[in-house]
């Protein structure tokens, strides 16, 4: 697996990634944990793709996309700041170009099925080891993300603890929250330990792989 970034200044050569990434955001978000979200026949896309947002993919040995998340800068419109602001409990949304915006984290548990050294997902780690890696590239100090309570424990057993803006709140069936992920050296290494890996993974655009 390896893992490659890009946005639309590149969707041109990477049509068909962006298609399988949108599939599996649907089979995700709409089929598996059904979420009200928006789909167009096989894929599930919203207005904030269409804010030229940064993606991160995961890709396997045989080309397919096993997990990608969105990144968008919140200097500009974010979901947290125009969609989810209610889960900011009164706070101002977070405005900075040192600060990032995370949101369709997903991960293809069928198609991935490697485990890291603690017995979560490897794909997942190798995902969360992009983002941060991500965040050096643009210079950026955080990733504010909208999660929910399973994923903020994930993510502290992980090695990289959520930050929380508020105390979770009901959203349809979901334990919802707001909160910060800090970029650090110590996350990083967490990272790479538990996904098997000896350094950065993350290729731009459409790189080869960096790591096994």
């Amino acid at each position: 697996m390896y893992a490659i970034a890009f946005d639309n200044r590149q969707a041109g050569q990477n049509l068909d990634l962006l298609a399988k990434m949108f599939r599996l955001r649907r089979s995700v978000f709409k089929d598996r944990l059904d979420w009200t979200v928006s789909v167009s026949g096989d894929f599930e896309l919203d207005i904030y793709d269409a804010l030229n947002p940064t993606y991160l993919l995961i890709i396997s040995a045989q080309e397919d996309v096993v997990g990608c998340v969105r990144l968008l800068p919140t200097s500009g419109p974010n979901m947290l700041a125009d969609t989810f602001s209610a889960l900011l409990g009164g706070a101002s949304a977070p405005k900075s170009e040192r600060i990032l915006e995370s949101s369709r984290f997903c991960v293809d548990t069928a198609r991935a099925v490697e485990l890291g050294r603690n017995g979560l997902n490897r794909a997942t780690f190798m995902l969360f080891a992009a983002m941060i890696e991500f965040m050096r590239v643009k210079n950026a100090q955080s990733i504010v993300t909208v999660t929910d309570t399973r994923m903020e424990r994930i993510l502290r057993r992980a090695g990289w603890p959520l930050q929380r803006i508020t105390e979770p709140q009901a959203l349809g069936t979901t334990m919802a929250l707001a909160g910060f992920l800090h970029a650090s050296d110590q996350s990083l290494d967490a990272m790479y330990r538990q996904a098997g890996v000896e350094g950065p993974i993350l290729g731009m655009t459409d790189a080869k792989p960096m790591a096994a």
